[in-house]
């Protein structure tokens, strides 16, 4: 079985079953087009902490806390584990925070902008091409030494930080505290109080997380592969995913095409696209897209933990600065702050380069 997961078959039934899953979880409750989404549901997480107060988008998703520990135990299970870090994670935090300034813009993150495709929704297209761009840039550095530098093994207590938070943020989703100071914090409306059951979101990010650690699924590699080293076994589970997702959408009824009117999206489709190029780039440098790093912190990656980390507070400052974007179009400072990761972006691709 441990080998069925590097073959094409393997990551195409895995891109499948992730397509079918996401579709599903939007039947059951999850927003529309939305059935998994790593940067809205970090988001999300970062609202219901307190960390922003955009108060339609406020939960603790279990989703990503799936991702993590199944990614966790299939890793342990498979002999994967293996703790490390140290591989500039400053650099790594950044990356982070202005990937989902970038997602936000756009709304979604690559795996949202595919299911967004998968639903019907038109806008996804200059996303997808910005995706794209965004990785190009960050390939062009990879082709002329850029290199963040090897992380180094370290102790089993720094690889399950990530889950020991994982585990946490579950305990506080299930008691629910009552504290003097207002947290948690959960919507009442929108977005954020759209969600499937419980039970049914975690065990869905359980399976998730444990198929996409064993297949290195990612929408970024898959991209980056394609343009480095023409290798596409990546993109086939791309490429299932969203054939899974049109599926159930289609059976559904979900699926309705189109540019206008689509839920949680805007027609802004210069900042779509400046958006994603952001996110692509700052993944390409980072190494992967948010689900990949998810998944590479359940296995002891504590450099991905700290791109995660990275996210989810700029997911705070994304709403408390106005640069999310929202139905209605971009945030009034959305488009300043692209163009400030992206430039920050170049300047970390430019001077992080070894002679080769």
């Amino acid at each position: 079985m441990k080998n069925f997961f590097t073959t094409k078959k393997g990551i195409i039934t895995v891109g499948l079953c992730i397509g079918i899953i996401a579709a599903l979880l939007q039947k059951l409750g999850n927003p529309a087009n939305m059935g998994i989404c790593v940067a809205c549901f970090e988001r999300d997480i970062a609202g219901a902490l307190g960390l922003h107060r955009a108060a339609v988008v406020q939960y603790i998703r279990p989703e990503i806390i799936g991702f993590v520990l199944g990614a966790l135990v299939s890793s342990v299970s498979a002999g994967e584990f293996r703790p490390r870090a140290g591989s500039a994670p400053i650099v790594r935090f950044i990356l982070g925070f202005f990937a989902m300034i970038g997602a936000l813009v756009f709304l979604g993150c690559p795996w949202r902008a595919l299911l967004r495709l998968a639903g019907g929704d038109a806008n996804s297209l200059p996303g997808i091409a910005g995706l794209a761009a965004g990785i190009w840039i960050g390939v062009m550095f990879i082709r002329s030494g850029y290199n963040l530098g090897r992380n180094q093994k370290t102790y089993t207590s720094v690889g399950l930080i990530m889950p020991a938070c994982m585990a946490g943020l579950l305990l506080l989703l299930i008691i629910r505290p009552e504290l003097k100071s207002g947290a948690l914090f959960f919507s009442t409306k929108g977005p954020g109080a759209q969600h499937a059951p419980l039970i049914i979101s975690l065990v869905a990010g359980l399976i998730v997380g444990g198929l996409a650690q064993r297949t290195r699924f990612c929408t970024m590699g898959a991209i980056r592969d394609v343009i480095l080293i023409r290798d596409f076994h990546l993109m086939l589970g791309v490429t299932a995913l969203v054939i899974g997702a049109v599926t159930i959408n289609i059976l559904f009824r979900q699926f309705t095409p189109g540019f206008a009117g689509q839920p949680v999206a805007h027609t802004d489709h210069v900042w779509n696209f400046g958006g994603m190029v952001l996110a692509g780039l700052a993944f390409a440098l980072a190494g992967g897209c948010p689900g990949r790093q998810l998944f590479l912190s359940g296995e002891g990656d504590g450099d991905a933990a700290v791109f995660v980390m990275g996210m989810i507070v700029g997911a705070g400052f994304a709403h408390n600065f106005m640069t999310a974007s929202g139905p209605g179009g971009t945030g009034p400072l959305g488009s300043l702050f692209v163009i400030i990761g992206i430039i920050a972006c170049l300047v970390i691709g430019l001077t992080m380069r070894k002679k080769i």
